[in-house]
């Protein structure tokens, strides 16, 4: 199956704007693609032209002007979460970027297309929307900025033109006795889309909050302020009745829907909760807790930034011949014929590497993860014409001649294989690991392999040779 027919990689904004305006509404920008690459496979979208960012340059910097933080829509989620100046000074964001997906979807998926994307339940919405962020848009006609609350129109819906691209979000940052949390709750720990999310901001002056945020996700079609409860915060000391009467005035702010992850009623319900236990944790000053010191990112010895693609847009077509040039595992590669898969099946079906697995071909388990420039990420959810110009290493890579891998040999002493599908993935993401954290904790190590799922229920052997393979 063809996802798309015609693909581009355009090398600056110019070249990115400019096919816009050629192609119109058949044309559709890709970045990370965790959220559209589902779309396309799934019939809910159609996209003949793709046009990937992800190489562009001046679109993935994080700087602080001022008292705004000025983020490009291809930052990635690891980097929110890895950035001094984000946990410093916009700290919630960092907390909803923690909490998107699992490592290896947090090292491709964007600030930019989380936004873009639009769905309710979308984690980093919140926290802007909580700050008060502005988005710049470009077009070949100029460029305008909208605040984040104007910009979401209902269910998926966005102000944004077929011919616009999100070039920036600048972001004030929470000021001087200001502070802020941001809360989810999902159907697990990892990779679950919330079932509930909540972003609030205090600003707690002379014992009495003088100004106060509370927006609400996967609630209501779009992400919402409960602005009735934001007004019974303010004017008064956070006192144990005025979080009851915040968090019931919140719950009440909330419309939600019964659907597969949850009832209105307990979506209701569980919104009280988290504005409760999110006021309770500002009041007392334990927002930051839980939030790793040093949280395994999957990025090796890299900064996590894909390197720049030289030269002019490269196109590829599906069917076509233009060629895919890319080294894996040490060897330089020239593929024909695969412009329209992902990396996934060019891996297995044009260059042999069948040791990376399909598992759900939905980014769900981590059985495809292989190494792209040095960082891991999940190959069902990159197309392959990304490839073009990259570094991939893929299971068959770790080994050395003859020589296992220190984390491959301590599988094996350790019996950490059952019936051996998920072990391709555990194995790449836990090499990549301690690259990372030669001597990582047990938390870190769960941390790091926590997109990866056993389905044979292995997880103490794993754990145990990945603990081995950091004392070899």
């Amino acid at each position: 199956m063809t996802l798309w027919e015609t693909y581009y990689t355009p090398t600056s904004v110019e070249e990115a704007l400019q096919l816009l305006a050629e192609h119109g509404p058949h044309a559709r920008i890709i970045a990370g693609g965790t959220d559209l690459l589902l779309e396309l496979e799934r019939g809910m979208r159609e996209a003949p032209v793709l046009i990937d960012i992800s190489r562009v340059p001046g679109l993935d910097g994080i700087a602080l002007d001022g008292e705004t933080l000025r983020l490009g829509p291809l930052v990635t989620h690891n980097r929110l979460v890895a950035s001094a100046i984000v946990r410093e000074r916009a700290f919630l964001l960092a907390q909803a970027a923690w909490s998107v997906g699992a490592p290896a979807i947090r090292n491709r998926g964007t600030l930019g297309g989380n936004l873009i994307t639009a769905s309710p339940a979308n984690d980093t919405i919140p926290p802007l929307i909580a700050l008060g962020a502005t988005l710049v848009l470009r077009s070949a006609r100029g460029e305008r900025q909208i605040p984040i609350r104007e910009f979401y129109k209902g269910v998926r819906q966005v102000d944004l033109a077929p011919d616009e691209m999100l070039t920036e979000i600048r972001v004030p940052t929470t000021a001087p006795g200001e502070r802020g949390i941001f809360l989810k709750l999902g159907l697990r720990r990892a990779l679950a889309v919330s079932v509930v999310n909540a972003a609030v901001i205090l600003r707690l002056e002379r014992g009495g909050v003088t100004r106060a945020r509370v927006a609400l996700g996967s609630v209501a079609p779009t992400v919402i302020r409960a602005c009735e409860a934001e007004g019974v915060l303010v004017g008064g000391p956070l006192t144990e009745d005025r979080i009851a009467e915040a968090a019931d005035l919140a719950a009440r702010a909330a419309v939600p829907i019964d659907d597969i992850r949850a009832g209105a009623a307990y979506r209701r319900e569980m919104t009280r909760v988290l504005v409760r236990r999110a006021l309770a944790a500002l009041a007392e000053g334990r927002e930051r807790e839980g939030f790793p010191d040093h949280p395994p990112l999957l990025w090796g010895r890299s900064d996590g930034r894909f390197p720049r693609l030289a030269g002019r847009t490269v196109r590829h077509t599906a069917g076509g011949d233009e060629p895919i040039e890319c080294t894996v595992n040490g060897e330089n590669h020239v593929v024909r014929g695969a412009n329209g898969k992902t990396l996934l099946r060019m891996l297995r079906e044009d260059l042999g590497l069948t040791g990376t697995k399909e598992g759900c071909g939905e980014g769900e388990c981590g059985a495809c993860t292989i190494w792209l420039d040095g960082v891991a990420v999940l190959s069902c959810l990159v197309p392959a014409p990304r490839a073009h110009g990259a570094q991939i290493i893929t299971v068959e890579g770790l080994a050395r001649g003859d020589h296992l891998a220190p984390l491959q040999q301590a599988f094996i002493e350790e019996g950490a294989v059952q019936c051996g599908y998920c072990t391709p993935g555990f194995l790449m993401s836990g090499a990549k690991l301690l690259e990372e954290l030669p001597t990582p904790s047990r938390e870190q190590i769960l941390y790091g392999i926590a997109g990866n799922l056993c389905r044979c229920t292995g997880y103490y052997k794993i754990v145990q040779a990945i603990e081995r393979a950091a004392r070899v």
